[in-house]
């Protein structure tokens, strides 16, 4: 497949493309933001507690 081929379909398939709206990305990028500071204060929460029985334990 030549190249100016390759181009022209990609740019054809990307046209059919449902891209999210402005606000939708806005919502998504915060909700994956939140999500991932939520799972690391679990992560660090469950660390410590760990840290701390097996200085308890040792």
């Amino acid at each position: 497949m030549k190249m100016t081929e390759y181009i022209k379909e990609t740019r054809s398939e990307m046209s059919h493309v449902n891209w999210p709206s402005r606000e939708q990305t806005i919502r998504y990028t915060v909700l994956v933001i939140v999500t991932s500071i939520a799972t690391a204060a679990l992560l660090g929460v469950a660390d410590l507690v760990f840290s701390k029985l097996l200085t308890l334990l040792f």
